[in-house]
């Protein structure tokens, strides 16, 4: 493996911060930074990828896979949903905090 320097210009408190940071981790300043950089740029380059997959995604033909998804195979013991889920006829829910859309899905609320 190469390897490089680079000089870091850290604020004197976040460098006692990393500091402490490795020392409890017990691992040294320099693996602790290498860590910490490899985990940024892999999330940044996950963003990238689901960003890139979002535009190559066919909407219409997504949504007519989940339109398709389990019609005529009843839940299986333990997927029922839970009772305050149920639909009443008319599109409410028993708890009133959901609503049905026309393809029957569930949109909760208390999810936004």
């Amino acid at each position: 493996m190469r390897r490089s320097n680079f000089a870091l210009r850290l604020q004197p408190s976040l460098l006692d911060e990393l500091r402490k940071a490795a020392e409890a981790e017990g691992v040294a300043v320099n693996q602790l930074i290498n860590v910490a950089v490899a985990e940024k740029v892999s999330a940044l380059r996950t963003a990238d990828y689901f960003r890139e997959r979002g535009r190559r995604a066919d909407r219409a033909e997504t949504l007519r896979i989940l339109e398709r998804a389990g019609k005529g195979n009843p839940p299986l013991k333990g997927d029922e949903l839970p009772e305050e889920w149920q639909a009443k006829p008319g599109g409410q829910t028993t708890g009133g905090k959901d609503s049905v859309s026309k393809r029957g899905q569930k949109k909760n609320s208390a999810a936004k």
